[in-house]
């Protein structure tokens, strides 16, 4: 038949081949692309040290049921998702978890129902921990060496390897040599891979450096020729992917948060694509290290086990049940309580005092405790819970400065920018200011470059014992200032390298809005803040900062929602804002009129020792200015009540004078050795949005966030959605990163903080020398040297608002619907003299006295 084709005939089928086999491979590739982005978007995003702000590490991975998640993290990462049994047992034996709630427990969770569980069978499961299989990598199958315990697995040296690479790859600030980036994060590694001659030692491969010389030269040359040699099912592609990306998953998690930040301008980011490359190019390399009967035999034994996978997490979930059960029982011995003080008579009395201040704090919840013994002392102190960052979408840069920083979610995308000025108290001379200005910003520049120089000099390689030797006296008096801490209070850096003149009049401000917008920003934020209908003579913005030092992750301290900041630039920028005339005066045309009376004033709450400071004071009238100072007082000794109730947790004599106490305090903020100066959000568990007359006069513990919020102020239900889909997913963040760090510390959590060395200047820590970039919370933030402060319960919502307005908020945003359908957090709903939670679409009451 073929002697029969003409010429044409033959080309047209060659050419007809052809295209088939070029669909076939674009179809091949459009596959494999699809499983690649699938697993890098199960990997949340990890914050620099700068900025660092709780996340919750499974939020990819949110749109799964928990239990689903907890069976594919236990086989694909060995990670454990849920509360260890070890730990339920001991709550259930000291009575954290009754009888009642376990039952109630087997209730609510519709799988145990349905398995007819029963409370005998989950307290004899306690004794055994649950049977998970980790599915193994190709480099597990591989690493079958005999005299493999004689060396680093290849799992471990392969994970470090990649660790210093992208340690030195992403460094911008610490290092003074930089590498090439120009041609990407894969081509640099394989660069370097190529000159380490010691990673085959490492590995127990002398021959390892003919692998590496045969890598593929690109990463998606990489990807093809590794997926398609593993022989895998394609639904298990992504899975498999996932669990390479696991093994280095702190710098995923870094990768991850690359690509949020140039997704929020725009933008697209290679690297958490790159990094999978490597990992998977591992493996080409250590297949060339093997013979052929070796290749064959680790190939069917990874091919067997992946075929299986769909029914091993199937069986995972199945295994999790009992766990899941006893999470639920653990949370409901938290929410009785809670739901039995929520539902006490308030006291019709407190409503009717005259207000003659209000304190907008944010709604950590450590302000909980201050905002409660500043009630106690003066009933004439309204307080208000308020989202820190007050409403400004801002970024700001300090004065002769390019570093700009978010002042905001991590969430968001800062809109507006806030710069330093500097505004003298009274009348002002715009020239003089200018000149004021030019000499401060030639001051710090000075400052800064000799700051420079003199590190530098530290790191010239003549300098190793010389340079230590001639600054003598400048190391002891840092050794000094930690051997012997100081009584000093809060030390304010955005003020460093500034002349002490200048210093009380540089002050932040909103630059680039013209009137208008400004009108407009105030507006929105009072009415969010519902201060927009009363006001008291004077109105404290109350943010707040925390305070170590020695402290690679003390971010994590400050302001979650100023971008692991403090409050301070967003409290001081709604300050001036509000008290400027002008803004007034547009305020007034809109119907929204200040009192003249009424001034604000923007103010600290220091989180290590209880002290509240004020700003920009010099600014305000004589009658502002009294206030203030009578208010002093209160301040004094609300701070006094909530040192003495957090004492005991940190160690310290809650009996001692008041001044002894504080400066205790004060002295275990400064010291270099403190591991502990507070304990930030632990032990946090609920967020309730309501009116403060729903929580006043209670004793919620530390434990809550606490939103004001007035339904019958919200007539459209926008401020409800702005909370649910904002307040409500941050500290859905925060709840979660502590609940992980908690369940697994080895994983999820950044270890020992002794051990703790920074890497890039601010991009994360390794414990010790080595091994992968270490996120979450430390050892030290969870745990007291005994035992685990935490307590791993999921958020508790609870939300004053009509079922309608609810409801169609969750109807609106699937992230909201996700996070209660999936089992990630707890929503209350507050009616009448009853409370109702939400269950899969509908709502039921809270069934406390049932069982």
């Amino acid at each position: 038949m073929d002697t029969l084709m003409t010429d044409a005939q033959r080309a047209a089928e060659v050419e007809g081949r052809a295209g088939a086999a070029t669909t076939e491979h674009a179809a091949l590739r459009a596959q494999i692309d699809a499983a690649f982005d699938k697993a890098c978007q199960a990997i949340a995003p990890a914050w620099p040290l700068d900025r660092a702000i709780a996340v919750n590490p499974h939020w990819a991975r949110v749109g799964m049921p928990l239990r689903q998640v907890a069976a594919r993290m236990a086989l694909l990462g060995g990670i454990q998702v849920f509360p260890s049994r070890e730990s339920q047992q001991q709550a259930w034996n000291e009575g954290r978890i009754r009888q009642a709630d376990l039952e109630l427990a087997l209730k609510q969770v519709p799988a145990a129902k349905l398995a007819a569980l029963t409370p005998a069978q989950c307290l004899d499961a306690l004794r055994t921990a649950p049977k998970l299989q980790r599915l193994p990598l190709l480099i597990d199958v591989l690493d079958n060496d005999p005299k493999r315990h004689t060396r680093l697995s290849w799992r471990q040296a392969i994970t470090h390897q990649i660790s210093q690479t992208c340690a030195a790859y992403f460094d911008e600030h610490q290092a003074d040599w930089q590498p090439e980036r120009s041609r990407g994060l894969y081509a640099f590694w394989r660069y370097t891979l190529r000159h380490d001659h010691g990673i085959g030692t490492l590995m127990g491969l002398p021959n390892l450096g003919d692998a590496l010389a045969a890598l593929p030269s690109t990463r998606e040359d990489a990807e093809h020729w590794v997926l398609q040699h593993l022989g895998l099912p394609q639904a298990v592609w992504s899975d498999y992917l996932e669990a390479i990306m696991l093994t280095v998953n702190g710098w995923a998690s870094w990768c991850a948060y690359l690509g949020w930040e140039a997704r929020l301008q725009g933008l697209e980011e290679p690297h958490v694509r790159e990094l999978l490359a490597i990992r998977l190019a591992w493996s080409a390399a250590l297949l060339d290290g093997k013979d052929n009967a070796a290749t064959s035999q680790a190939f069917a034994a990874l091919q067997k086990e992946w075929q299986q996978a769909p029914v091993l997490l199937q069986q995972a979930e199945a295994a999790l049940l009992i766990d899941e059960v006893w999470q639920v029982a653990l949370e409901i011995g938290f929410q009785r309580p809670l739901a039995q003080q929520l539902l006490r008579p308030a006291d019709p009395t407190s409503a009717q005092q005259p207000i003659d201040v209000q304190a907008a704090f944010c709604i950590d919840v450590r302000s909980e405790p201050l905002r409660r013994a500043l009630e106690n002392a003066s009933p004439a102190i309204q307080t208000i819970g308020f989202a820190g960052f007050f409403g400004l979408p801002i970024a700001y840069t300090p004065i002769a400065t390019q570093a700009r920083r978010p002042q905001l979610p991590g969430l968001l995308a800062p809109a507006m920018e806030v710069t330093d000025c500097i505004v003298p108290a009274g009348a002002t001379d715009q020239a003089s200011d200018a000149r004021q200005l030019a000499a401060a910003s030639r001051a710090r520049a000075t400052h800064f470059a000799l700051n420079d120089q003199w590190h530098a000099a530290s790191r010239w390689p003549s300098a190793a014992f010389s340079f230590v030797e001639a600054a003598g006296f400048g190391y002891l008096g840092k050794l000094g200032q930690w051997l012997r801490p100081s009584a000093r209070a809060r030390v304010r850096d955005d003020l460093a390298g500034l002349p002490s003149r200048t210093r009380p009049i540089c002050r932040p401000q909103l630059s680039g809005q013209d009137m208008a917008a400004k009108v407009t920003l105030a507006a929105r934020v009072l009415h969010a803040i519902g201060l927009d209908k009363q006001l008291a003579p004077l109105v404290l913005l109350v943010g707040h900062g925390s305070q170590s030092v020695n402290n690679a992750h003390a971010a994590m301290l400050d302001c979650g929602a100023c971008g692991g900041q403090t409050g301070e630039v967003n409290a001081r920028s709604l300050a001036q804002l509000l008290n400027d005339d002008a803004v007034r005066a547009g305020l007034r045309e809109q119907g929204m009129a200040i009192p003249a009376s009424t001034w604000f004033v923007a103010a600290l709450h220091n989180t290590t020792t209880d002290e509240v400071d004020g700003f920009d004071l010099d600014l305000l009238p004589a009658a502002a200015r009294t206030r203030w100072d009578h208010v002093q007082a209160v301040f004094v000794q609300a701070g006094d009540q909530v040192r003495r109730e957090r004492a005991p947790a940190l160690g310290v004599n809650p009996h001692l004078p008041h001044d002894v106490l504080l400066n205790q305090l004060r002295r275990r903020a400064n010291d270099g050795a403190q591991t502990r100066p507070e304990w930030g959000l632990l032990g946090n568990a609920a967020f309730l949005i309501a009116p403060r007359q729903r929580t006043l006069g209670l004793d919620l513990a530390g434990r809550s966030f606490l939103h004001d919020y007035d339904a019958s102020q919200d007539t459209d239900g926008s401020v409800l959605e702005l909370l649910m889909t904002a307040p409500m997913l941050v500290t859905h963040w925060i709840n979660w990163q502590y609940h992980a760090s908690t369940c697994d510390p080895a994983r999820l959590g950044s270890g020992n903080k002794v051990l703790h060395n920074v890497v890039g200047g601010n991009i994360g820590v390794f414990e010790g020398n080595g091994g992968d970039l270490r996120i979450g919370l430390s050892r030290q933030s969870l745990h007291d040297g005994q035992r685990w402060l935490h307590e791993p319960v999921r958020l508790t919502v609870v939300i004053d608002a009509p079922q309608e307005a609810i409801d169609s908020v969750i109807g609106k945003h699937a992230i909201v619907r996700q996070l209660l359908d999936n089992g990630w957090l707890h929503l209350w709903r507050f009616d009448q003299t009853q409370l109702l939670r939400y269950e899969t679409g509908s709502w039921r009451a809270l069934e406390w006295e049932s069982v």
